[in-house]
């Protein structure tokens, strides 16, 4: 999805455009991850960008998302550019080394006995 949505329109209320950006951008994540994945994927991973316009827009982490587009908002500006892009992702498995628990969580100290 590659689209500039209008923050400022004569006769809406501001927040109530806001919000519709918003339902749409969620929705069409939610749409996107009901899809069937690819053999070998484990997820649905999204490219985001955001920004007051194409040329402006910066790599954002999907979490973001809304939240950037809050302070777009909050600063007034009369649209805001939204690019998301779908891609199958794969789960890097965690190695045991880099799990250690933390200083005395371990079963093994005798320590209260």
């Amino acid at each position: 999805m590659k689209k500039t949505y209008q923050l400022q329109i004569a006769g809406k209320h501001p927040d109530r455009l806001l919000d519709a950006v918003k339902h749409d951008i969620r929705r069409y994540l939610k749409r996107e991850r009901a899809k069937a994945l690819p053999a070998g994927a484990d997820f649905w991973d999204f490219d985001c960008r955001c920004g007051a316009s194409e040329p402006d827009a910066t790599v954002v982490p999907v979490a973001d998302l809304i939240s950037l587009v809050d302070a777009c908002a909050r600063e007034g500006r009369p649209s805001v550019y939204v690019e998301v892009l779908a891609k199958p992702g794969l789960r890097v498995p965690r190695s045991d080394a880099s799990f250690s628990p933390a200083p005395g969580a371990g079963g093994d100290s005798d320590s209260g006995l």
